[in-house]
C-alpha cells in the first residue's frame, strides 16, 4: 500500500464519553476515517502509525444529520465513517505522546 494512502486513511481519533470508557475497559479506540477506506487499509494504517497490533476492527457509516440554519434553510451534514479498533493485550495508544 502507498505510504501517502496509509497516512491519509485516518483523519483523527473520535473522542467521546463512550469511546473513553471503551478505551479504558476493552482496549478499544475509535477513529474517524475516510469514507472510501477499507478494513484492511484501516488496519494497516493503525498498525503502521501507532506501532500496535490490531485484534479486531469494526467499521460503520455515520449518517449526516439534517440541521436548520439561522436563516431557516435546511442543510444536511456530510456522512462520515467511523472505525472501532480493538488492540491486542499489552498494546495501547497514548494520544498525548503523538505529535
Amino acid at each position: 500500500m502507498n505510504v501517502e494512502r496509509i497516512y491519509s486513511v485516518i483523519l483523527g481519533p473520535h473522542v467521546s464519553e463512550k469511546t473513553t470508557i471503551m478505551g479504558e475497559l476493552n482496549n478499544q479506540y475509535a477513529f474517524k476515517v475516510t469514507t472510501d477506506a477499507t478494513k484492511s487499509e484501516i488496519k494497516t494504517a493503525v498498525e503502521t502509525i501507532f506501532n500496535v497490533v490490531v485484534a479486531d476492527l469494526q467499521v460503520l457509516v455515520v449518517k449526516g444529520k439534517t440541521k436548520r440554519t439561522p436563516k431557516g434553510k435546511i442543510r444536511r451534514r456530510s456522512d462520515w465513517k467511523k472505525a472501532y479498533v480493538r488492540l491486542e493485550a499489552g498494546h495501547e495508544i497514548d494520544f498525548a505522546d503523538i505529535g
